[in-house]
């Protein structure tokens, strides 16, 4: 059985065949669906940001629904402590010693809902679990569940009362996802859906799923990394992300609209997601065009617009853009 689910050939059916779950159930989201899926195969944490009502959260738990592994959801608010997200040590007086209550970031996938609401307390433990997969606490570190992947959602409308996220924590994020509302035929569907999941509870009709061993994950995960990426291909993605560092090569003026560029962390993150698309696409090689595909979601948040450039209404996609727009295709 092990070697039928280490097949690449049979891997990408599982995972094609997840998708069209996942479209189905996730209706007029097609990009939030692939990022979920992209995510997950190159071991990154997204940043999900969108109006209220978007399926953000169902989004996530329908892919837990269909993977062997537990989900959390964790409503972020300015009054969470570290210990609502980490867990604390809880006095057992009949044993006289402490015991370890974990929390909910101890589940292999988490939803951080309304990310930039918790304070800076709380931001730093999410930092040191995203980063260092493991959460300290008082004097004993503890290692976190693989997979783990952290799905942050953050509100565009509201900015009230919020906290906005650190650059350093930007960073972590492998892809900063962006989702607008369905077209009318997506809506359409919707209605029709919402009406088929409350005529299934009033039925009282659990609903049947396959979950994906995790087995199978761990073996893609394997597969994609052993794609084909030619050199001329590697040349370009590393050339992106230098041009966000010194743009002046290609532009003069959109050098100086760029405050900031991608760290080693975001070519890091290119690569594996460009992977992630071309082994899910069916191919065993990376193309020029997966490395552009997922290009804004990997560099938005990690290329700084100038304080002029921000006045002017640039942003870290429009910079990007520009960026695509410049460098030449191999």
């Amino acid at each position: 059985m092990e070697h039928a689910v280490e097949h690449p050939g049979h891997l990408q059916a599982r995972f094609a065949a997840l998708r069209e779950a996942l479209a189905e159930e996730i209706v007029g989201q097609p990009a939030l669906v692939d990022r979920l899926l992209v995510a997950l195969l190159a071991d990154g944490h997204l940043l999900v940001e969108g109006a209220p009502g978007l399926a953000k959260t169902s989004a996530i738990r329908a892919l837990a629904s269909r993977l062997d592994a537990d989900f959390a959801r964790l409503q972020f608010t300015p009054d969470l402590l570290p210990a609502d997200l980490t867990g604390t040590e809880i006095w057992r007086p009949q044993d006289g010693r402490f015991e370890f209550q974990a929390g909910p970031i101890f589940h292999p996938l988490l939803l951080a809902d309304e990310i930039n609401r918790a304070p800076a307390k709380v931001q730093s433990a999410l930092l040191e679990a995203m980063g260092e997969r493991q959460v300290t606490v008082g004097r004993e570190t503890y290692r976190l569940p693989d997979p783990f992947l952290v799905m942050a959602t953050q509100n565009p409308i509201e900015q009230e009362g919020t906290f906005p996220l650190p650059e350093a924590q930007l960073d972590r994020f492998l892809m900063h996802v962006r989702v607008g509302y369905p077209d009318a035929g997506a809506e359409a569907r919707i209605l029709q859906l919402a009406r088929d999941r409350a005529l299934a509870r009033l039925d009282a009709r659990p609903e049947a799923v396959e979950r994906m061993p995790l087995e199978a994950l761990f073996a893609a995960r394997r597969a994609v990394l052993a794609l084909h990426m030619a050199p001329a291909v590697e040349t370009y993605l590393v050339e992106l992300v230098l041009a966000s560092r010194d743009a002046a090569r290609y532009d003069a003026a959109l050098a100086a609209r760029i405050a900031w560029g991608a760290s080693p962390r975001g070519s890091i993150a290119l690569e594996r997601c460009a992977r992630a698309v071309a082994w899910l696409a069916g191919r065993d090689f990376v193309t020029p065009d997966d490395v552009r595909a997922v290009a804004p979601d990997v560099l938005r948040h990690r290329i700084l617009p100038s304080y002029e450039a921000t006045a002017e209404g640039w942003d870290g996609e429009r910079l990007v853009t520009a960026l695509l727009d410049r460098v030449p295709l191999p």
